[in-house]
């Protein structure tokens, strides 16, 4: 097993106790809840496959799911936003990468291009989890306001985590 499979499940496991031991037991006024676990896949490799990528996000939302008792919506809303990755890359990027290994960062991609690949598969995964978790349309309204501060809490938190990691791998 390479070195970059390794840390990649090191990173996954990571962002899974830290998700589920720290960021779920966090609710600022009762609305807001960073999903930082959604790094997991965020981070994977452009040309991952798709089995790989589809079985992670169900697997990751999975277990998020075992501990919160939530009845399998994050590993709906994280296979939805896995599903949607491919598509997103090619809008964000506009372009195709020849290495295979590339990893999407502020240098691989740009700021502003990473910034919109966060907020659009971050956006993805909320809007799936919170009319899942809400499952009617008669409280559209708080579940878009919920969707929009979730989906602007947890973008900032993912974007500081990809510019940390940047600036780490700059060292």
């Amino acid at each position: 097993m390479s070195a970059m499979y390794i840390r990649y499940i090191l990173l996954f496991i990571i962002l899974i106790l830290v998700q589920i031991l720290l960021l779920n037991n966090i609710w600022v006024s009762g609305y807001l809840n960073p999903q930082l676990y959604l790094l997991a896949i965020l981070m994977l490799p452009l040309y991952t496959p798709g089995w790989v990528l589809l079985g992670s996000a169900f697997l990751l939302g999975l277990i998020n799911d075992m501990f919160t008792d939530s009845l399998a919506i994050h590993a709906a809303a994280t296979v939805f936003m896995a599903f949607c990755r491919p598509a997103v890359i090619r809008l964000v990027l506009g372009k195709i990468y020849d290495n295979e290994t590339e990893i999407p960062s502020f240098s691989a991609f740009g700021g502003f291009s990473l910034v919109i690949y966060v907020v659009l598969m971050v956006l993805s995964h909320h809007t799936v989890l919170f009319f899942l978790e809400i499952f009617r349309l008669n409280e559209l309204g708080q579940t878009l306001w919920r969707i929009i501060l979730n989906s602007a809490l947890t973008s900032l938190f993912v974007i500081i985590f990809f510019a940390l990691l940047e600036r780490n791998l700059r060292k």
